[in-house]
């Protein structure tokens, strides 16, 4: 179904969300026709934040919003639709489009796979109505849905379309770039070459795949990294539940502009606890761009003013590697909780491949080079 008739039958005027690669119709085409506009759409910081804010553009316009996700993104939306959206609290109607990640039957990669198989039921919980959208489902069939839900929206209720792979069209693509020079995949394999048999947690998407490659091409094994494949926003949090417990190692975490903004408030109890072991290594390109590279809001926030106002020692930033070699050998060297901002280009390489391991032979070897040292 192309996505203007798709959202011509909802009739919703305000658009928030997270990005999706399965939704990636969606994300694109409010790029185009909208951009970054306050009254029309915005890119938020995690679901619940979507679902927030879609709450307060209801309460202030009286009208519909619709809030677009990945299905991994439930959890976060569970707390404002059950205890502010409900019925019997607030009574506020939302429309969701919910890309479905680990449908089951259709092959995708394992921290999809158990989201997947909940995903109807966590909305059905919630109680809200659902519609499945796939390659055959029809611009008529999204009408007569509509009409259907009518009522049930009309009466402070939610309803959520669940995107199965494929069932969106759109033929714009959109690219997007930011003005920075440095690879994030070239910046990552500085990280290691300096890093050595340290621990390295790293986070959601494509870091992750890019620490895996260049572990392989170098021919080192992957016991010293711990890869946050799903749990968008938490690979801080992981680290920092290490560095407590393993006070005389020492600890990196590649992190994410995207998922740093998800769940920001993990750098305060960061700081609040000053691991001395701990070095937070934020790879900021401005964008979601695992899932297509819309953009965050990463590039209007000052991270190493943040980052020393939530209590970190010591904060530096680099847009080129001379800069990023010079700041990682100090960060190996010194004994505080250190920030460092690593601003990269937008891409990767289109045959980037993914972890050839399973999760639970990460967490395996994982546990054992914890367990035995380097």
């Amino acid at each position: 179904m192309e996505i203007k008739s798709f959202l011509d039958q909802i009739g919703v005027e305000f658009f928030v969300g997270v990005p999706d690669s399965q939704l990636k119709a969606l994300c694109d085409y409010l790029m185009n026709t909208y951009g970054i506009d306050p009254h029309k759409h915005l890119i938020a910081a995690n679901e619940g934040n979507c679902t927030a804010l879609a709450a307060g553009y209801y309460l202030a316009t009286g009208k519909i919003p619709l809030v677009y996700m990945q299905n991994s993104g439930e959890g976060n939306i569970i707390n404002p639709v059950a205890s502010l959206m409900n019925d019997k609290v607030y009574a506020i109607p939302c429309i969701f489009v919910v890309g479905w990640r680990g449908e089951p039957g259709v092959h995708d990669e394992p921290q999809h796979i158990y989201q997947g198989e909940v995903t109807l039921k966590l909305l059905e919980d919630m109680e809200i109505k659902t519609l499945v959208v796939g390659p055959d489902t029809t611009v008529n069939q999204v009408a007569a849905q509509m009409e259907e839900w009518k009522p049930w929206l009309a009466s402070g209720h939610q309803v959520a379309f669940v995107v199965r792979k494929g069932a969106l069209q759109y033929d714009q693509k959109v690219r997007y770039v930011n003005n920075f020079s440095m690879t994030r995949e070239q910046a990552i394999k500085d990280i290691i070459a300096v890093t050595g048999d340290d621990i390295i947690v790293s986070t959601t998407g494509k870091a992750s795949r890019e620490l895996f490659e260049a572990r392989e091409a170098l021919r080192q094994g992957h016991q010293c990294d711990f890869l946050t494949v799903g749990s968008m926003g938490h690979s801080s949090s992981i680290a920092l539940g290490i560095a407590l417990q393993k006070p005389t190692e020492k600890i990196w975490c590649l992190d994410g502009d995207g998922a740093a903004l998800m769940h920001m408030g993990s750098m305060a109890v960061i700081g609040a606890n000053h691991p001395t072991n701990l070095v937070h290594i934020l790879i900021n390109n401005q964008a979601h761009e695992t899932v297509g590279g819309m953009p965050t809001v990463s590039g209007t926030v000052d991270w190493q003013m943040l980052a020393k106002a939530c209590g970190y020692q010591k904060t530096a930033f680099a847009d080129n590697e001379e800069q990023l070699h010079a700041i990682l050998q100090e960060a190996k060297t010194e004994n505080c909780l250190t920030f460092l901002e690593v601003r990269c280009a937008n891409g990767a390489r289109a045959d980037l491949g993914r972890p050839t391991t399973t999760p639970h032979q990460n967490k395996q070897h994982f546990m054992e080079r914890l367990t035995n040292g380097g």
